[in-house]
Protein backbone atom coordinates (compact mmCIF):
# COMPACT_ATOMS: atom_id res chain seq x y z
CA UNK A 1 0.00 0.00 0.00
CA UNK A 2 2.67 2.20 0.80
CA UNK A 3 4.24 1.66 -2.59
CA UNK A 4 1.02 2.39 -4.19
CA UNK A 5 1.17 5.70 -2.17
CA UNK A 6 4.15 6.92 -3.15
CA UNK A 7 3.66 5.66 -7.20
CA UNK A 8 0.30 7.32 -6.82
CA UNK A 9 2.26 11.00 -5.59
CA UNK A 10 4.74 10.61 -7.92
CA UNK A 11 2.59 10.34 -11.10
CA UNK A 12 0.34 13.17 -9.98
CA UNK A 13 3.67 15.27 -9.71
CA UNK A 14 4.61 14.23 -13.17
CA UNK A 15 1.05 15.15 -14.03
CA UNK A 16 1.34 18.79 -12.72
CA UNK A 17 4.40 19.55 -14.39
CA UNK A 18 2.51 20.55 -18.04
CA UNK A 19 0.32 22.62 -15.94
CA UNK A 20 2.66 24.67 -13.98
CA UNK A 21 4.91 25.08 -17.32
CA UNK A 22 1.32 25.95 -19.19
CA UNK A 23 1.03 28.93 -16.46
CA UNK A 24 4.24 30.00 -17.35
CA UNK A 25 4.57 30.57 -21.00
CA UNK A 26 0.71 31.32 -20.79
CA UNK A 27 1.21 34.77 -21.77
CA UNK A 28 3.22 34.23 -24.65
CA UNK A 29 1.25 31.71 -26.36
CA UNK A 30 -0.94 33.22 -29.10
CA UNK A 31 -4.98 33.14 -28.88
CA UNK A 32 -4.97 30.32 -31.43
CA UNK A 33 -2.50 26.92 -30.54
CA UNK A 34 -2.19 24.02 -32.55
CA UNK A 35 -3.88 21.37 -30.81
CA UNK A 36 -4.41 18.42 -33.32
CA UNK A 37 -2.16 17.48 -36.06
CA UNK A 38 -2.00 15.12 -39.56
CA UNK A 39 0.60 12.20 -40.37
CA UNK A 40 2.94 14.94 -41.42
CA UNK A 41 3.02 17.14 -38.64
CA UNK A 42 0.86 19.46 -40.02
CA UNK A 43 -1.99 21.52 -37.85
CA UNK A 44 -5.25 20.45 -38.43
CA UNK A 45 -7.14 22.08 -35.24
CA UNK A 46 -7.16 24.50 -33.28
CA UNK A 47 -7.87 25.56 -29.27
CA UNK A 48 -8.05 28.40 -27.27
CA UNK A 49 -4.78 29.38 -25.41
CA UNK A 50 -6.41 28.56 -22.05
CA UNK A 51 -7.28 25.02 -23.30
CA UNK A 52 -3.84 24.50 -24.82
CA UNK A 53 -2.71 25.42 -21.52
CA UNK A 54 -4.28 23.44 -19.21
CA UNK A 55 -7.38 21.28 -20.64
CA UNK A 56 -4.99 18.30 -21.80
CA UNK A 57 -2.53 18.24 -18.66
CA UNK A 58 -5.71 18.54 -16.50
CA UNK A 59 -7.94 15.37 -18.11
CA UNK A 60 -4.37 13.96 -17.74
CA UNK A 61 -4.58 14.54 -14.06
CA UNK A 62 -8.10 12.98 -13.65
CA UNK A 63 -7.47 10.02 -15.17
CA UNK A 64 -4.12 9.66 -13.04
CA UNK A 65 -6.56 10.20 -9.95
CA UNK A 66 -8.78 7.71 -11.12
CA UNK A 67 -7.01 4.81 -12.82
CA UNK A 68 -5.79 3.27 -9.73
CA UNK A 69 -9.11 2.95 -8.34
CA UNK A 70 -10.26 1.18 -11.60
CA UNK A 71 -7.19 -1.28 -11.25
CA UNK A 72 -7.98 -2.05 -7.81
CA UNK A 73 -11.91 -2.87 -8.45
CA UNK A 74 -10.70 -5.80 -10.56
CA UNK A 75 -11.88 -8.60 -9.06
CA UNK A 76 -8.88 -10.54 -10.40
CA UNK A 77 -6.41 -8.16 -9.62
CA UNK A 78 -3.98 -10.45 -7.52
CA UNK A 79 -3.67 -11.77 -11.06
CA UNK A 80 -2.14 -8.53 -12.53
CA UNK A 81 1.34 -8.27 -13.58
CA UNK A 82 3.44 -5.67 -11.11
CA UNK A 83 5.24 -4.62 -14.05
CA UNK A 84 2.46 -4.43 -16.37
CA UNK A 85 0.34 -2.42 -13.92
CA UNK A 86 3.10 -0.13 -13.60
CA UNK A 87 3.42 0.32 -16.94
CA UNK A 88 -0.13 1.48 -17.57
CA UNK A 89 -0.20 3.35 -14.51
CA UNK A 90 3.41 5.83 -15.95
CA UNK A 91 1.85 6.01 -19.28
CA UNK A 92 -0.57 8.86 -18.00
CA UNK A 93 2.06 11.08 -16.66
CA UNK A 94 4.57 10.65 -19.52
CA UNK A 95 2.13 10.76 -22.24
CA UNK A 96 1.06 14.40 -20.51
CA UNK A 97 4.18 15.57 -20.42
CA UNK A 98 4.84 14.76 -23.85
CA UNK A 99 2.02 15.83 -25.39
CA UNK A 100 1.75 18.95 -23.72
CA UNK A 101 5.20 19.62 -24.13
CA UNK A 102 4.98 19.41 -27.60
CA UNK A 103 1.60 21.46 -27.67
CA UNK A 104 3.31 24.28 -26.09
CA UNK A 105 6.41 24.61 -28.06
CA UNK A 106 4.31 24.43 -31.17
CA UNK A 107 2.54 27.22 -29.50
CA UNK A 108 5.42 29.11 -28.97
CA UNK A 109 6.85 28.83 -32.88
CA UNK A 110 9.29 26.09 -32.31
CA UNK A 111 10.14 23.38 -34.72
CA UNK A 112 8.91 20.44 -33.04
CA UNK A 113 8.85 16.99 -34.55
CA UNK A 114 5.38 16.06 -33.28
CA UNK A 115 4.60 13.56 -35.95
CA UNK A 116 8.18 11.51 -34.69
CA UNK A 117 8.21 12.02 -31.40
CA UNK A 118 4.20 10.48 -30.66
CA UNK A 119 4.79 7.36 -33.09
CA UNK A 120 7.81 6.59 -31.65
CA UNK A 121 6.52 6.72 -28.01
CA UNK A 122 3.45 4.27 -29.06
CA UNK A 123 5.51 2.46 -30.43
CA UNK A 124 8.00 1.78 -27.65
CA UNK A 125 4.52 1.43 -25.22
CA UNK A 126 3.55 -1.29 -28.27
CA UNK A 127 6.94 -2.96 -27.43
CA UNK A 128 7.13 -3.26 -23.75
CA UNK A 129 3.16 -4.05 -23.71
CA UNK A 130 3.72 -6.74 -25.88
CA UNK A 131 6.96 -8.41 -23.93
CA UNK A 132 4.57 -8.61 -20.76
CA UNK A 133 1.23 -9.77 -22.59
CA UNK A 134 2.30 -13.61 -23.10
CA UNK A 135 3.02 -13.05 -18.96
CA UNK A 136 -0.09 -11.68 -18.42
CA UNK A 137 -3.01 -13.62 -15.90
CA UNK A 138 -6.20 -13.38 -16.59
CA UNK A 139 -8.09 -9.68 -15.54
CA UNK A 140 -10.59 -7.74 -16.05
CA UNK A 141 -8.51 -4.93 -16.65
CA UNK A 142 -5.57 -5.99 -18.37
CA UNK A 143 -4.93 -8.09 -21.59
CA UNK A 144 -7.45 -8.84 -23.93
CA UNK A 145 -10.58 -9.60 -22.39
CA UNK A 146 -13.68 -11.67 -23.88
CA UNK A 147 -16.04 -13.95 -23.19
CA UNK A 148 -13.91 -16.95 -23.99
CA UNK A 149 -10.24 -15.86 -22.66
CA UNK A 150 -11.92 -15.02 -19.56
CA UNK A 151 -13.68 -18.42 -19.32
CA UNK A 152 -10.71 -20.71 -20.35
CA UNK A 153 -7.27 -19.96 -19.28
CA UNK A 154 -5.41 -22.18 -21.75
CA UNK A 155 -7.30 -19.70 -24.15
CA UNK A 156 -6.65 -16.85 -22.64
CA UNK A 157 -2.34 -17.69 -22.47
CA UNK A 158 -2.10 -18.72 -26.10
CA UNK A 159 -4.20 -15.60 -27.26
CA UNK A 160 -2.06 -13.33 -25.28
CA UNK A 161 0.95 -15.49 -26.50
CA UNK A 162 -0.23 -14.33 -30.18
CA UNK A 163 -0.91 -11.11 -28.66
CA UNK A 164 2.46 -10.26 -27.27
CA UNK A 165 4.51 -11.31 -30.61
CA UNK A 166 2.22 -9.09 -32.48
CA UNK A 167 2.57 -5.64 -30.47
CA UNK A 168 6.05 -5.80 -30.66
CA UNK A 169 5.83 -6.30 -34.48
CA UNK A 170 3.21 -3.59 -34.62
CA UNK A 171 6.01 -1.13 -32.53
CA UNK A 172 8.65 -1.83 -34.20
CA UNK A 173 6.61 -0.52 -37.09
CA UNK A 174 5.50 2.03 -35.63
CA UNK A 175 8.87 3.46 -34.72
CA UNK A 176 10.20 2.59 -38.25
CA UNK A 177 7.27 4.40 -39.97
CA UNK A 178 8.27 7.35 -38.19
CA UNK A 179 11.29 8.45 -39.43
CA UNK A 180 9.91 6.87 -43.04
CA UNK A 181 6.84 8.56 -42.95
CA UNK A 182 3.31 7.77 -41.97
CA UNK A 183 -0.27 6.82 -44.44
CA UNK A 184 -3.46 6.08 -43.04
CA UNK A 185 -3.68 3.25 -44.70
CA UNK A 186 -0.84 1.53 -43.15
CA UNK A 187 -1.41 3.10 -39.52
CA UNK A 188 -4.90 1.74 -40.06
CA UNK A 189 -3.76 -2.29 -41.18
CA UNK A 190 -1.38 -2.01 -38.46
CA UNK A 191 -3.82 -1.60 -35.88
CA UNK A 192 -6.00 -3.87 -36.88
CA UNK A 193 -3.38 -6.62 -37.16
CA UNK A 194 -2.25 -5.92 -33.95
CA UNK A 195 -6.23 -5.99 -32.29
CA UNK A 196 -8.14 -8.12 -35.21
CA UNK A 197 -6.07 -11.29 -35.28
CA UNK A 198 -5.73 -11.68 -31.63
CA UNK A 199 -9.40 -11.57 -31.35
CA UNK A 200 -10.11 -13.81 -34.16
CA UNK A 201 -7.51 -16.18 -33.05
CA UNK A 202 -9.32 -16.10 -29.58
CA UNK A 203 -12.56 -17.09 -30.82
CA UNK A 204 -11.30 -19.76 -33.63
CA UNK A 205 -10.10 -21.46 -29.90
CA UNK A 206 -12.93 -20.78 -28.65
CA UNK A 207 -15.31 -22.68 -31.46
CA UNK A 208 -12.32 -25.76 -31.12
CA UNK A 209 -13.64 -26.36 -27.10
CA UNK A 210 -10.11 -24.56 -26.10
Amino acid sequence: MKAEKRTMILTTLVCLLPLITGALVYNKLPESVPVHFDFNGEPNGWAGRAVAAFGLPSLMLAINLFLPFALNADPKRQNMSEALKNVVIWTIPVLSVICSGATLAKGLGYDVKIEVILPVFMGLLFVIIGNYLPKTKQSYTMGIKLPWTLNSEENWNRTHRLAGFLWVVGGLIFIAMSFIGWTLPVFLIVLAVMTLVPIGYSYMLYKKGI
